[in-house]
């Protein structure tokens, strides 16, 4: 009978938790073929039924091409959303294909999953990711890459900016341009300068008044490229 209990519970938590994933909500779909191939596409969240099945729509077809043979029954998937009205959450769960249906419309029917995880933004979170930027330095634009991102800053890389003269606690501008619909201009503080061969690496201070934008931008990428 406790046996029972223990199962009921843990149906009703992973429920609770994929709840949290409104109908209509942007995830990141990543395939597995049973081959090692991998794919990863944006697509939509449109609801489940506890303990039977999770559906997502089918990706972009333009997007999909070839790799449309391999979204089949039996194929391993990763699904991760960004949990809307829920601050700084992610809900992150692994699957099986069940089918995909072509009528009314073109849906992945997913295997109701065996654990749901929800993952909460810390401010010690930081990771790895290769963000297109701009930064402006006395009045001058220069492209940069975002190499890691957190909530509290990023580092910043500039190919051929060796020679760019920086001060620690020093203010920049940096632009953050359509990087997943997401358009950012921040004020941020320079920190912790490295001179490389041929490039300039360093950290910048986010203000605490861009928190939610930056919180949005690191969710998105902790969907995206995570």
């Amino acid at each position: 009978m406790a046996e029972d209990k223990k199962q009921v519970m843990t149906a009703e938590r992973l429920a609770r938790n994929l709840g949290l994933l409104q109908a209509g909500s942007v995830i990141s779909l990543d395939i597995i073929t049973p081959a090692g191939q991998r794919a990863k596409y944006r697509t939509i969240f449109i609801g489940y039924l506890p303990k039977k099945y999770v559906l997502v729509q089918y990706p972009d077809l333009n997007k999909v091409g070839n790799f449309a043979a391999h979204i089949k029954q039996g194929v391993k998937v990763a699904v991760r959303g960004i949990v809307e009205g829920h601050e700084g959450a992610i809900v992150a769960f692994a699957s099986v294909i069940k089918q995909t249906v072509h009528n009314p419309s073109r849906i992945i029917v997913l295997e109701f999953p065996l654990e749901v995880g929800l993952q909460s933004l810390r401010s010690s979170v930081r990771i790895d990711t290769e963000i297109k930027a701009a930064v402006v330095i006395n009045n001058v634009k220069w492209k940069a890459l975002i190499t890691d991102l957190s909530l509290s800053g990023c580092q910043l890389y500039i190919e051929k900016g060796e020679q760019l003269k920086l001060m620690n606690d020093g203010l920049i501008s940096l632009f953050i341009e359509n990087y997943q619909g997401i358009n950012l201009k921040l004020l941020v503080t320079i920190c912790n300068i490295k001179h490389l061969p041929n490039a300039i690496s360093f950290g910048v201070r986010f203000d605490e008044a861009n928190q939610k934008q930056v919180e949005r931008l690191l969710l998105n990428v902790m969907v995206n490229e995570g």
